[in-house]
């Protein structure tokens, strides 16, 4: 042997001295091992080894790049991703050993080059070294193959309950009731017996060139005419709700679900190709799922206490338990929280203003922060404030003052008792500053954009995500209209975000391992929020200011952004994905928290991680660490 090969097989010897299980071998045997290895070469995208094919010959130890592992279930078409094995990691154990034919799909994700070890030496390895048999009996038939296998065979036999179907079905798979119509001029005791000859509960209404142009219900008949004492020789046209909420009939069943939570109403017209093809109704839901969040948002409307309340607010976590149980995606699981959530908050605010009685003048409650974003995971600190309309004297000040002070301590102890915990920042209605005119809220903001000192800084970041959610709408769209005018040709607040935005850099280290916490109570946890998500949302947040987007979800922003942002432009689907994945970590930590009796955070051992969401949350951290760079170019002139 000439000392080039002896060079080569030192290098192998020494890759495999740090490579688990074969760090456990001595220098001999690593030698040996080393001398009987031959090496491939797969360019990107290669089907290494292929589901369902002939048992393989070699285990492959991956020595750069890395491999996919996928899985296609028996019932499906869709390639579904398991894992991933990066440099040092190995694939092949399962069928090198039993025979059987490939379980998964193994495909290099990069140019990849892998050592092969022959079954003979292997076996002669398993059999000789327990360390061996304990490695990747762990390692790869306990923890993935066998375990996703089985759950792929099951995937469509529905049987954790009917439940699930909610996020499963398509609403063009549900029993879409007939489009039954009438004219609007048609007097509404004929269409009540239209209504109860044919047993639906709506009527879609037609006027001019016969467009459809509003919709009847029974809760119409019930409160806008036997309660009302409306004659019923009135035309359907006085009773008709003229704003039709519509959903795709080639959307899942929960964004009906979403739709009926955010406008109060029981009755969904579905589009198909962009013309109306039919009605679905609230009890069509229950009779698809048994229950459905409407149940719960049905129990928060009925309450006319706010301890009432309190019960029905503990059921949340319930519903979120079932969305990852099913796989839901992040981002539809925070919609649905914010929806209920919402109707909690709005129907605490209801009972309040019950009991205070009229406010002095219009006014609005608004939230912001993650939940102005629309992004709380579980319930998390109150972020709230109160803009009202500006008094016309001193005396209707005073009167403001004193009335709105009462409300938003009530209001705090209210969503306290709900269990929202107060913001230890007390960036709440309840602290006077948080509560005031809307000339006042012009001046804060145009303040903080003009002197953007640190305490500015962080209540843009906090503020300027705010949405209105009770009371008169119309004030928060004045401040937004002033906050995008106040934005106009800001380029050194802007360039104090950009600083912000990239303040917080993500936490991988030089050889692509992740930085975790030295010392302290989290130690060797990483914080998937402030390293994470906060550093995707700031950057969106960022953009949108840049282009005076009045969205405040980060989804929002980055669809808006799109061909309007370059940057956004080019990574905003990558963006996206990167949120989705840290967001569904992230509620599916704090999730398991909560079951133990923990108060959830947002701390993470990447230990726990399996090689999936490994590589997932570096990729993710790695895209921002590259937009952060873009950042920096695109605001050199204000980074320091």
């Amino acid at each position: 042997m000439n000392n080039r090969s002896n060079l080569i097989l030192e290098d192998v010897a020494a890759f495999l001295s740090k490579t688990p299980p074969f760090n456990s071998l001595g220098d001999e045997e690593l030698r040996m091992v080393a001398a009987n290895l031959s090496v491939e070469f797969y360019p990107k995208g290669k089907v290494i080894l292929r589901q369902n094919d002939q048992p393989g010959a070699s285990l492959r130890i991956i020595k750069k790049g890395g491999v996919r592992i996928s899985m296609v279930s028996p019932q499906e078409s869709d390639e579904i991703v398991i894992d991933y094995r990066d440099e040092g990691d190995s694939f092949g154990f399962l069928s090198l050993v039993s025979g059987d034919p490939i379980r998964a799909n193994f495909t290099a994700v990069d140019d990849t080059i892998c050592y092969l070890l022959g079954r003979d030496v292997f076996i002669k390895l398993i059999e000789s070294h327990p360390a061996f048999t304990e490695y990747f009996l762990k390692s790869h038939i306990s923890r993935y193959i066998i375990q996703t296998s089985r759950e792929l065979q099951e995937r469509n036999m529905f049987q954790s309950g009917s439940d699930r179907l909610l996020f499963t079905t398509r609403v063009d798979d549900l029993a879409i009731r007939d489009v039954i119509s009438a004219r609007e001029e048609m007097p509404i005791h004929k269409a009540a017996k239209i209504m109860s000859e044919r047993r639906i509960s709506s009527l879609l209404v037609r006027g001019a060139g016969n467009k459809t142009v509003g919709i009847i219900t029974d809760r119409d008949l019930r409160n806008k005419v036997v309660a009302a004492g409306l004659s019923v020789e009135s035309p359907v046209k006085n009773i008709m709700t003229s704003e039709l909420i519509t959903v795709d009939s080639k959307d899942y069943c929960f964004e009906i679900v979403l739709r009926m939570i955010r406008h109060n109403i029981h009755h969904i017209v579905v589009l198909r190709d962009g013309n109306i093809a039919g009605v679905v109704t609230n009890h069509d839901l229950m009779m698809l799922q048994g229950t459905s969040p409407l149940s719960l948002t049905k129990e928060i409307e009925n309450q006319r206490r706010l301890e009432g309340l309190v019960p029905v607010s503990k059921k949340i976590n319930n519903i979120v338990g079932l969305m990852l149980k099913e796989g839901a995606r992040a981002s539809n699981i925070i919609r649905v929280i914010t929806e209920i959530n919402d109707r909690l908050v709005r129907k605490a605010l209801e009972l309040a203003e019950q009991r205070f009685g009229q406010p002095p003048v219009p006014w609005l409650w608004i939230v912001y922060g993650s939940e102005g974003r629309k992004e709380q995971t579980f319930k998390t600190d109150q972020d709230n404030a109160i803009i009202y309309a500006d008094p016309a004297d001193e005396a209707q000040a005073e009167a403001c003052r004193e009335y709105f002070g009462l409300f938003s301590e009530f209001m705090r102890d209210s969503l306290i008792m709900l269990g929202f915990p107060a913001c230890p920042a007390d960036n709440m209605a309840s602290n006077p500053k948080w509560r005031q005119p809307l000339g006042t809220w012009e001046k804060y903001f145009a303040s903080w954009i003009d002197k953007p000192v640190p305490e500015a800084l962080l209540n843009s970041v906090t503020f300027f995500d705010f949405r209105p959610l009770y009371g008169d709408y119309s004030l928060a769209e004045m401040l937004r209209d002033s906050l995008n005018n106040l934005l106009k040709d800001k380029k050194v607040f802007l360039g104090h975000m950009a600083n912000l935005a990239i303040h917080n850099s993500p936490p991988i280290g030089f050889f692509n391992d992740f930085v975790v916490e030295k010392g302290g109570e989290h130690k060797n946890q990483l914080n998937l929020k402030v390293k994470g998500l906060a550093p995707l949302t700031d950057m969106i947040r960022l953009f949108a200011l840049e282009k005076r987007i009045g969205k405040t979800t980060t989804k929002g922003r980055i669809e808006a952004l799109k061909g309007i942002h370059s940057i956004v432009e080019e990574y905003g689907d990558d963006i996206e994905h990167a949120f989705e994945i840290l967001m569904l970590i992230r509620i599916d930590h704090q999730y398991a928290q909560i079951i133990r009796g923990q108060k959830p955070d947002n701390f993470i051992d990447p230990t726990r991680l399996s090689n999936l969401e490994k590589r997932s949350v570096k990729e993710s951290f790695h895209l921002i660490t590259k937009i952060h760079r873009m950042i920096i170019e695109l605001y050199k002139a204000f980074i320091w």
